[in-house]
């Protein structure tokens, strides 16, 4: 326990306002979205910025609930569980939205492609194709239009950044990096 004082000063050293790791549920949705409604009354933010950096949020979490469906066990050995991490940063003025989860290995290229494949679109194109696809009236299994990154990159008007550590025994950790400029 001696370490948590280091955990403490390294999320003030990164400006980290809110850190959370465990299982995505419709309650803790609800109270991370009220905690972070009150840090950006705090921070007396424009309504534009406000609106931004929450509807970022809620695409983030509500990826994290739609997408992380199962525990992923390795071969007799240890559990993944469906936890994530989420970080919310603010530098500068600026804020990240910041997720974390393990992902089967399997899925890492389509995710990769996919997550390519949004942040080659500008704006105009993004907002395109994000009502191409809702028009379509495809779903997937989990009901969704498959148009979260989408809508996170549209509503951010940032590129998405990402990272997979290849973890061994088909498991990889997928890092999502989501920034709202002022």
């Amino acid at each position: 326990m001696n370490n948590i004082y280091d955990i403490f000063q390294k999320l003030d050293e990164k400006n980290i306002l809110l850190s959370f790791k465990g299982m995505i549920t419709p309650d803790l949705l609800t109270t991370i979205l009220q905690i972070m409604e009150s840090k950006l009354e705090s921070y007396d933010e424009k309504p534009k910025v406000k609106k931004k950096v929450f509807n970022v949020l809620v695409e983030c979490l509500q990826n994290l609930y739609h997408h992380i469906d199962k525990d992923i066990v390795i071969e007799n050995q240890k559990t993944y569980d469906k936890s994530a991490l989420l970080m919310i940063a603010r530098n500068n003025g600026d804020y990240q939205v910041m997720t974390g989860n393990y992902i089967e290995s399997g899925s890492v290229e389509v995710l990769k492609q996919r997550l390519d494949f949004v942040n080659s679109l500008n704006r105009d194109e993004l907002k395109s194709y994000y009502k191409e696809v809702l028009n379509d009236g495809m779903r997937s299994d989990k009901g969704t239009a498959g148009l979260g990154m989408v809508d996170i990159a549209r509503k951010s008007g940032q590129k998405l950044g990402y990272h997979f550590l290849d973890l061994g025994s088909n498991l990889s950790f997928f890092s999502l990096t989501v920034t709202i400029v002022e």
